[in-house]
């Protein structure tokens, strides 16, 4: 199987979810742009979930 590039991309998104609302947006006092953020990043997660498991099969 080719799911090591999505594997990775999954965790660069999980490190992005930690440093962008914790880091870049420290300063920032309302709760939307987490949320965004984090919205988005869910939907990408979802996307690369389609991708790793649709060439799995039942045995």
């Amino acid at each position: 199987m080719k799911t090591s590039k999505w594997i990775w991309f999954v965790w660069l998104l999980v490190v992005l979810c930690y440093v962008v609302p914790y880091g870049v947006l420290s300063d920032v006092q309302t709760w939307y742009g987490s949320f965004l953020f984090w919205s988005l990043i869910g939907v990408l997660i979802i996307g690369a979930n389609i991708f790793m498991t649709k060439n799995f099969e039942d045995y």
